[in-house]
């Protein structure tokens, strides 16, 4: 198996774009490739799975210890003749300004792929050189396999740029795009418009790789990968001591335009701590899925479709009912905010909810909270007992407007001598709140969910 790293110098350079373009050119050759998107972002894989033809996967080794990373690398790799990670921001950049943890060049030394980096280019000159001269000589553990010069003004432009980058380094330059390749892909507040916003992408993703077919050194590329043996058996991550395993509960996972933002690799932890997923859409389903003994409601849009969400009174009414049934609900960010009274969407119009967590959500004109968190239950709850913590990550731009005081998390400080922050709502048998768990830095989290399903057979 071949692996590479698709880095940046900093975000919005480009590298989503190439990414899911190189996946789409290297397909046409017969490759099966699996991609993975380096940190904590849900948008972007959503683009190269559909390049792909296959889930893209989250590799965060600040969320995921770092041995248990490789294990699900590993893992999600056995099927695939290539492995092509987009990185996350600047290619050194991560948890902190002091450390590599959780960054694109840690990653890609802790799997062994070369990094191609993707300059933008479309104002530089001469400087270039003195660019590619610091990324060069930073770090020389990280494998730098070549550059990608993105957004060139003309063949004329590339062509001195490349001269440039040969007067002091012989990494050499596999590939350019021209600044007006009509490569680019819509955002607004969380970052990337999601693929199942945009209907059919097909066409835009077959010209993506019409570029880099025709401005890429594919086959130079290809051979600057690293070489591995495949794995040929799964390794587990649960321990199932504490599991029944002839009792099978079922998930409800909420799935559709407004609920998307989920970590793969707590679908399939879940799965292999003993549960059955089945999907639903909270846009279009009436009620919740028969005979169910768990529900997760994950992040997204829901500020996007307030109205629809609002106007499919059945369904809302079936998570009360779920929920008085004694069922067990987990709620990240948009399953949060949906659980709430009421949503104020960014017209600052109000949508009614479901109701079981106090108070309602705004939409802000402004980002409200990004960032990684470490989580403790303040008194303990069915996930996570007290005096245990787990890891997550943070990203909003609503607010919860509430006088509730039974917090799902106390979010530990970064640095220095802040208190803790309260985060969420938590009572019995329901979980909800900002932050998005990766059930991988605990696995005993996804163990613990599906035990409470399974006391609800």
């Amino acid at each position: 198996m071949k692996k590479i790293l698709i880095a940046g110098t900093s975000s919005g350079v480009g590298k989503t774009t190439i990414t899911m373009g190189l996946i789409a050119a290297l397909r046409r050759r017969g490759l099966h490739i699996q991609p993975f998107k380096a940190g904590p972002d849900y948008i972007d894989p959503t683009y190269h799975s559909l390049a792909a033809g296959r889930p893209c996967r989250n590799i965060d080794t600040w969320m995921v210890p770092p041995r248990r990373a490789m294990t699900l690398f590993h893992n999600a790799t056995q099927q695939a003749d290539l492995a092509l990670i987009e990185g996350v921001m600047g290619v050194f950049d991560g948890f902190s300004y002091e450390t590599e943890e959780g960054s694109s060049a840690q990653i890609a030394k802790l799997v062994d792929a070369p990094v191609l980096l993707v300059l933008d280019v479309g104002k530089m000159a001469r400087s270039v050189g003195a660019l590619v001269t610091g990324y060069t000589n930073f770090d020389p553990r990280l494998k730098l396999a070549g550059f990608i010069l993105n957004r060139c003004g003309s063949e004329n432009h590339y062509q001195g740029l490349k001269q440039a980058i040969a007067q002091v380094t012989s990494t050499p330059v596999l590939g350019w795009l021209p600044k007006e390749a009509n490569l680019h892909i819509p955002e607004r507040h969380l970052g990337l418009v999601p693929t199942d916003e945009r209907g059919e992408l097909t066409a835009f993703i077959n010209n993506t790789a019409d570029l880099i077919d025709r401005y890429f050194d594919i086959e130079a590329i290809i051979a600057a990968c690293t070489i591995a043996p495949r794995s040929t058996a799964k390794a587990t991550i649960i321990t199932m001591e504490d599991a029944s395993p002839t009792a099978t509960p079922t998930i409800a996972v909420a799935r559709d335009a407004a609920f998307s933002f989920y970590y793969e690799d707590n679908l399939d932890l879940l799965r292999e701590a003993g549960a059955e997923i089945v999907f639903f859409s909270p846009l279009r389903d009436a009620t919740l899925p028969p005979n169910i003994q768990g529900l997760y409601l994950g992040g997204g849009f829901p500020e996007m479709h307030a109205a629809q969400l609002a106007a499919n009174t059945s369904l809302l009414a079936s998570i009360r009912k779920a929920h008085a049934a004694g069922i067990p609900i987990y709620a990240e960010c948009g399953g949060f905010m949906v659980l709430t009274e009421a949503i104020i969407d960014l017209e600052g119009q109000q949508h009614t909810m479901v109701g079981l967590v106090p108070g309602l959500t705004r939409m802000e004109s402004r980002l409200r909270s990004l960032g990684y968190r470490e989580v403790e239950s303040p008194t303990g709850n069915f996930l996570l007992p007290q005096g245990q913590t787990t890891r997550g990550h943070e990203f909003h731009w609503s607010s919860w407007q509430t006088d509730s005081a039974a917090p799902a998390w106390s979010i530990q400080p970064r640095r220095g001598a802040v208190a803790p922050r309260p985060d969420g709502y938590a009572n019995g048998n329901l979980i909800a709140s900002y932050v998005h768990l990766h059930f991988a830095h605990t696995p005993e989290v996804a163990l613990n969910f599906v035990n409470a399903c399974r006391r609800s057979l």
